[in-house]
């Protein structure tokens, strides 16, 4: 059970770090993509020159973000056992609705095209990124009620602005905003991302550290 924690942290660490940076590298090797105006996972749609490299991700960070539960589990179940169970339930439903499903059910290049698998990662993407954002929020609570502030206040803060950035993404599709700043749908999809897994980052930084001196 030790080695399932102490690695778990370590899985955190890779997809955490991860779903940051595999977008960021894919995006040359994709002429057209914009980053600012297009979602992350028109990389994996079927006409994407990286496909395969993509959705072999979005399985992968679904397994790890499974491997990281016990770990974080295990960091806040003395703390408040409903609480934990929550964050963690939401994180799994996150790691199948908006990773594991991407990886087999593939949005198109534009959504004037809908088929049933564009349907089923839309509505497994909208679920899990609607619960992934109060986990934030469910690790502040957490860390406030065991003293550890520091943590606390990342993840309120982390909160606050992953709540914002999913609101202006949310607001990004609707016609009124086109051709503004509010269009940039891509840009507002990979803040409230980072914002949301910096709480999880931190708390598997400081994981590993500890481990490692003890």
């Amino acid at each position: 059970m030790d080695l399932i924690i102490k690695y778990g942290w370590h899985a955190l660490l890779v997809v955490v770090v991860g779903e940051m940076l595999i977008p960021i590298i894919l995006v040359p090797f994709y002429k057209g993509y914009s980053p600012t105006t297009m979602v992350i996972s028109i990389l994996g749609n079927p006409n994407s020159p990286v496909r395969l490299p993509f959705n072999l991700w979005m399985l992968l960070a679904g397994i790890l973000f499974f491997a990281a539960i016990p770990g974080i589990y295990n960091a806040y179940y003395q703390v408040s056992k409903p609480l934990i169970m929550v964050s963690v339930v939401f994180i799994a439903i996150f790691a199948v609705g908006a990773c594991i499903f991407t990886c087999f059910f593939s949005v198109n290049e534009t959504k004037d095209v809908v088929t049933v698998a564009s349907k089923i990662h839309g509505a497994g993407s909208a679920v899990g990124f609607l619960l992934f954002l109060f986990v934030p929020l469910l690790l502040a609570i957490l860390s406030f009620k065991a003293d550890d502030q520091v943590p606390g206040i990342i993840s309120a803060i982390s909160f606050v602005l992953a709540l914002l950035f999913f609101v202006l993404f949310i607001m990004a599709d609707k016609p009124q905003f086109q051709r503004t700043i509010v269009a940039k749908e891509g840009l507002w999809q990979r803040m409230n991302l980072l914002f949301m897994y910096l709480p999880l980052g931190c708390i598997a930084v400081r994981n590993i550290l500890s481990l490692a001196a003890g």
